[in-house]
């Protein structure tokens, strides 16, 4: 059995975020047994309003091509599956690449484009974008070198202050500004969106699972259902989510025609995403997703 430090692919010291990481911060935490228990947690701010919810629909922009787009990623899903299935990629899921002098490096993490009003934001997990420096380039619909929809650069980084000060694997995930140099173009009108709900009751809901492997320049896909094993942190079953998916979306209630659903859960959280290719793990989003989201809406 395969066992890594963690779901992205490695850490990166040329790429950082604009927040300075927590000080003794040691990146990826060490190979533990998974047990089903409570990970540490830090004390939530106490302004944030419990059982929040945020339902946003996904722009209609672009349908056309965008359902193109998923067409081209052939699914053939089960309700259940024992192992991903490599697809031709799909618009709204990307893959995030370091970047040096307009060339793109090696794709790390996975992040997915989010329904918001100006168009510009993703969503990814925190640890793919805590404690690192330089550019970060998002590439929706990447596959095998190919860039359907273009190449886009994070502007900004917005993790929450529960991660950032202490790493809590309940606070995995981070909000992406994202631009393309010389465009006012948002990128929400060239690819879609997915929508992104927080609060939303998970356990034993159907989800659809997108990731980047570090190992392979094409997207995998795998269907199954939720458990909760732990407070505040989803499971999903289902062999090949190896290093570089993490950030990939839990996608619930997906459109078979453009291939759009609800972001309930991206892979993060406990143990990074999990430390086998056959479980991943994902932050319950909840109260404080929803008040991080307000925060990169409002640009802050």
């Amino acid at each position: 059995m395969l066992l890594r430090t963690g779901r992205r692919a490695r850490r990166h010291p040329d790429v950082r975020d604009e927040d300075n990481a927590p000080a003794g911060h040691s990146g990826p935490r060490e190979r533990a047994r998974r047990i089903a228990r409570s990970p540490s947690r830090a004390a939530l701010v106490t302004a944030l309003a419990v059982g929040a919810v945020v339902t946003l629909t996904p722009a209609s922009g672009a349908a056309s091509g965008i359902a193109t787009g998923f067409v081209r990623a052939v699914r053939h899903l089960a309700a259940t599956s024992g192992g991903a299935q490599a697809i031709a990629g799909t618009p709204a899921v990307g893959a995030l690449f370091t970047a040096s002098g307009g060339k793109l490096g090696q794709h790390f993490c996975t992040a997915s484009v989010i329904n918001s009003p100006h168009g510009d934001l993703a969503i990814t997990a925190a640890h793919c974008v805590t404690s690192t420096s330089g550019t970060i380039d998002f590439v929706p619909g990447y596959d095998n070198g190919a860039t359907p929809y273009k190449v886009w650069t994070v502007t900004k980084v917005y993790v929450d202050q529960a991660w950032n000060s202490s790493s809590n694997p309940d606070d995995d995930f981070a909000f992406l500004q994202i631009s393309q140099p010389g465009s006012s173009v948002p990128i929400e009108d060239v690819t879609g969106a997915e929508q992104l709900a927080t609060g939303q009751p998970a356990s034993r809901q159907l989800v659809q699972v997108i990731g980047y492997p570090n190992s392979s320049d094409q997207a995998i896909t795998c269907q199954n259902r939720l458990s909760e094993p732990m407070e505040d942190q989803l499971e999903f079953d289902c062999g090949g989510y190896t290093d570089g998916t993490s950030g990939g979306p839990f996608l619930a209630e997906v459109n078979q025609s453009t291939g759009q659903g609800m972001v309930i859960g991206v892979i993060g959280g406990y143990e990074q995403g999990g430390y086998t290719p056959q479980i991943s793990y994902s932050p319950v989003l909840g109260a404080n997703a929803a008040t991080l989201y307000k925060t990169a809406v409002a640009g802050g």
